[in-house]
């Protein structure tokens, strides 16, 4: 017997693919059509599958108004009290503010409605913008981020 028999010559070489047998393909594309119809399905849904919000233990409506040393006025909307002003890159204020603005002018909206700022019982930190419903759950981005904002509450109480 040929020991070199059994070895592919160069023409049977060519001819040879490396495949994926028909029916794993099948598998996979069932597997992903059904993960994008599922997904689509809640999102048409409407459904919330975002946990209820805990109670809140302090709220503040805030306005925000850019002044002309570049500045950012940081006004209470019921008093109409400057709360604090925020001078230099603040970056992630400012970014989270940009975020929300953005859309407000997307939306065609100004920026006389407050935004609300609220502390929960379950220490998670929501920025909300009414005007458009938009939201930050500002703990998402780390205590320092979150600090930027919890300051403007004020000190914490025990409820």
């Amino acid at each position: 017997m040929n020991p070199h028999a059994a070895l592919p010559t160069a023409a049977d070489r060519a001819g040879m693919r490396n495949t994926i047998p028909r029916g794993l393909l099948i598998a996979m594309a069932v597997l992903v059509l059904a993960t994008l119809a599922g997904v689509s399905a809640v999102r048409l849904s409407g459904i919330n599958i975002r946990a209820p919000d805990a109670a809140p233990l302090a709220q503040r409506s805030l306005r925000f108004e850019d002044r002309a040393d570049g500045s950012v006025a940081v006004l209470d909307a019921a008093s109409g009290q400057e709360v604090v002003r925020v001078h230099g890159e603040a970056g992630f204020l400012r970014g989270a503010l940009r975020a929300l603005a953005r859309e407000r002018r997307l939306r065609g909206l100004g920026a006389e409605a407050p935004f609300e700022l609220v502390r929960r019982a379950d220490g998670r930190l929501t920025l909300l913008d009414p005007a458009t419903a938009g939201r930050i759950d500002l703990e998402s981005f780390g205590p320092t981020n979150a600090g930027s904002f919890a300051k403007l509450l004020g000190p914490r109480t025990t409820p």
